[in-house]
This record gives C-alpha cells, structure tokens and sequence, in this order.
C-alpha cells in the first residue's frame, strides 16, 4: 500500500520507507494501559483505555511526546495481537479504548476492529491533522472523536507545526466528525458517543485562540463541546515558546468563550502544566509473534 493517509500525502510504501510520521507499517506503541487524565467523561472514575502510537503527522516544535513522535520506536503489534491488548483492557474495567496520534494507523486500526469490536466505546484522539475523506471512512469504527484544534493562524501553524494548511484540513475533519457522532451519555455521565473539540492555549498567543474560537462559534454554533487546555510545557528547543503560560492568557481566552456563548467547557487548572503528566513509554522494539 501507497500511504496517503493524512494530508502529507507522501505516497510512500511504509513497508520499505518512512514518510513524514516516521512509523513503518507495522503498528509500533509505546503504551497500553489506563488513563485518567482526559476529560471527565472520557476518564472517569475507572480511566479511559489508552493505546500511544509511536509516529506523528505533525512536527509541532513544543511537542510533548517527541520521544515517541519523532523515533520510530516501540513493541511491535499485529492486529491481532492488539485485538487480544483491548480485551485485557477491557476486562479492567476502562470506560472505553482510546487510539492516541491514531491517524497514520487507522488502517490497522480498522483491521484490528473487524477483529474484535469491544462493548465500550471508541475513541479517536488526534492532532485533527486529517483527510476528510479518511475520517469518514472512521465513522463505523469510532464513537467518540477527541481532534485537536490547534490554529487557525496559516503563519503560526507553518511556523510552530510546519503544517501551514493545518486550519483547513482541521476544521472540514471536524465538521465531518461533528455531523457523524451527537453526544450522548451513560447514566454517569461517562460520554458514549460524541465530539470534544481541544484546544491548547499557547503562550503569546492568545489571538490564534481567539480566532479558533471565532472559527468554531461561525461554523459550528456554540452546542458543541470544548476543551480548553492550559497544560503547555515549555521545552528547550523551542525557543518561541520559551516561557509556562501566564494565568491571564488562559482565563481571557476562557472568558471570551464565555461571551461567545459556549457553556459546555471543560477547565484545566494551572497544575496540569506540568512534565510529570507525560506518561512513560516502552521504547523496546519487538517483533511480534
């Protein structure tokens, strides 16, 4: 197979070559295990089933997992062998199985799927650097979409992700999660079906938030869901980037969600900056059985 998965479209045989998200074809993850640091109805009380695919589509200057999204790196698995990683999951107890920088495996994750589909809910955590086209094909297999919403700055996103068509391929991949999948909700509130549409604020740039909120209020309305996160870290190689970000810059993009009418929110507070929630990984390369 040719990958064309993403919008880098590198036409490559990842059998044989690398293209932009550094993964072969073979499912490379670095962790399998219980989360409880996503959004209340996605963690809730038993944790959200987590799965970390080592590759990234994006080349984000701040990343927070380049140790992972850069190398290609990890345990080797079959489809097979992740269907059996999801029962074990599952069996634990987890609120639903979460495909973490999912994009340039979904074709294995299809396979894997077809496999066994679990009795709790699917959830596709991404960058929201997509292909329309390959999300729709997601929808019979996803439940619960969690895109990233980065820029809608074209310069910014050039500049900080080296991805300048980022704002587009982000906002028609959401449209097209949000006309797929209404929320729903258990009893406990755990979501069961839906849309979270993230957005990390990012230091000296509160007008690229205020333009994504602008953005999704026009396109989307404001019965949608956000997340709005505070949690950047600043790492030593990115040097724009070079400080937490301040207490005012998060509460004056929270505010004008508010004035837009936005009230279904999710707030991060001021600890969740921190490295100490970057998770470990397995770094162990294997071939699997």
């Amino acid at each position: 197979m040719l990958c064309n998965l993403c919008p880098n479209e590198c036409n490559v045989d990842r059998s044989v070559a690398l293209g932009a998200c550094l993964a072969p074809n073979v499912m490379l993850i670095n962790r399998i295990a219980p989360h409880y640091y996503e959004e209340p109805p996605i963690s809730g009380t038993k944790g959200s089933g987590t799965i970390f695919f080592s590759g990234c589509t994006m080349r984000c200057d701040f990343c927070q997992n380049k140790a992972i999204s850069r190398v290609p790196r990890g345990v080797a698995y079959t489809s097979d062998d992740l269907q059996k990683e999801i029962k074990k999951l599952e069996k634990l107890g987890v609120h639903n199985i979460n495909f973490v920088t999912p994009t340039h495996y979904s074709h294995k994750i299809k396979e894997t799927l077809d496999l066994y589909r679990p009795n709790i809910p699917i959830v596709y955590n991404t960058s929201g650097y997509e292909k329309r086209e390959v999300i729709e094909e997601m929808h019979d297999y996803v439940d619960i979409y969690l895109p990233d919403f980065k820029y809608m700055d074209r310069e910014l996103a050039k500049r900080l992700s080296h991805r300048e068509d980022y704002p587009e391929k982000a906002l028609k991949a959401i449209e097209s999660m949000l006309s797929a999948k209404p929320n729903e909700y258990d009893e406990n509130g755990i979501m069961r079906s839906g849309v979270i549409i993230r957005h990390l604020v990012l230091p000296y740039h509160v007008d690229n938030s205020i333009k994504v909120l602008d953005t999704i209020y026009k396109e989307f309305g404001t019965e949608v869901t956000l997340s709005l996160m505070s949690q950047f870290t600043p790492m030593s190689d990115c040097k724009e980037l070079n400080r937490a970000l301040l207490p005012i810059e998060y509460k004056m993009v929270v505010k004008h969600a508010e004035n837009l009418g936005f009230s279904d929110v999710f707030i991060q507070e001021e600890s969740s900056a921190s490295s100490e929630f970057i998770p470990e990984w397995n770094f162990d390369i294997e071939s699997a059985d």
